[in-house]
């Protein structure tokens, strides 16, 4: 039996709402993901500034925040955070090339990679 018009325009709009549930649905799986690496990478790096300074622990928010403000926020601290991100950054081309060597391959019958 042959769909009406009107029977094919709401088969489609319950397909586009079928597609904005799988949508949210990613949306909120990518916004976990996001949060729970924040919070990893917050507590990583929390917790290796107390086990390099102990002393910090006892302080209260307030002065943790001056802690902090005081010595990161020096033309040194600075300096120090330009060079690592420098090098972070020009070592990034040669991280993808290797990734690329690693995933973007396609294997050819005879055991021979392309790069494609």
């Amino acid at each position: 039996m042959a769909k009406t018009r009107l029977e094919k325009i709401a088969e489609l709009e319950t397909q586009i709402e079928q597609i904005r549930k799988r949508q949210r649905q990613e949306r909120q799986k990518y916004n976990k993901a996001e949060r729970t690496a924040r919070t990893r990478r917050l507590c990583e790096r929390h917790g290796l500034l107390e086990s390099m300074l102990p002393d910090t622990i006892s302080l209260t928010a307030d002065n943790f925040k001056i802690f902090l403000e005081k010595t990161i926020l020096t033309e040194h601290s600075r300096r120090i955070l330009d060079g690592l991100l420098t090098a972070q950054n020009a070592a990034k081309p040669a991280e993808t090339e290797q990734e690329n060597d690693e995933d973007g391959g396609e294997e050819r019958g005879n055991g021979a990679r392309v790069n494609g």
